[in-house]
């Protein structure tokens, strides 16, 4: 319990933290003919006012000033686990076909200039049928697609009584566990389940 509340503060610190993307942290109302990249700024980040370099460094993922091809996978929400089911060669298609579109000098990334010049040659990033692009780790995830949809700064712990609360709660419980067992067996001297049972002591 006093993991989970410490857990439930985070949550109300940072979803207060998030930033003003009009009207709070709430995600911007966008046209339902909008293309792609606006619908992902606006359902996976709640920003509804960038240009084509925010858009970039975003999603630059390690920051070292390129988008290696799993980048642009992880940026369609390839990595997600609501895209497991996509079958590699519909990755690789995928691949294949945005690298076509931004990497212009054919060396397999693509640079802030290489994307900045497709997208005021007036282009965009494609729908790919990948959903909006999930792309957060679970924490983020569960804030930006539930917390800030239906909890707020208010919110009592009593309150988190939705199937996604205690999913998400509940692998909290679940890692703190894990641990606290690794924990556990890196102070013991010797690992007793790691001894070959032949030279183990009996009795």
């Amino acid at each position: 319990m006093r993991s989970t509340i410490l857990i439930t503060a985070g949550l109300v610190c940072r979803a207060l933290g998030h930033g003003d993307h009009s009207g709070g942290s709430q995600k911007p109302m966008v046209n339902e003919n909008a293309n792609w990249m606006t619908k992902h700024m606006a359902e996976e980040h709640h920003i509804s006012d960038f240009d084509a370099s925010s858009f970039f460094v975003l999603h630059d993922y390690d920051a070292d000033g390129h988008w290696e091809s799993e980048e642009i996978l992880r940026t369609y929400g390839l990595m997600d686990e609501s895209n497991k089911g996509v079958p590699q060669s519909r990755r690789t298609e995928i691949e294949r076909e945005l690298l076509h579109l931004l990497d212009t000098n054919g060396d397999g990334l693509v640079t802030r200039d290489e994307f900045v010049a497709f997208i005021e040659g007036g282009k965009t990033l494609p729908d790919m049928n990948t959903g909006p692009g999930h792309h957060g780790d679970d924490e983020y995830e569960y804030e930006i697609h539930h917390w800030e949809k239906y909890h707020d700064e208010n919110t009592r712990l009593e309150d988190l009584t939705h199937p996604e609360d205690i999913e998400h709660f509940k692998k909290h419980e679940m890692l703190e566990d894990e641990e606290e067992k690794l924990e556990k067996l890196n102070k013991m001297a010797i690992v007793e389940d790691n001894i070959p049972s032949k030279f183990r002591r009996s009795g």
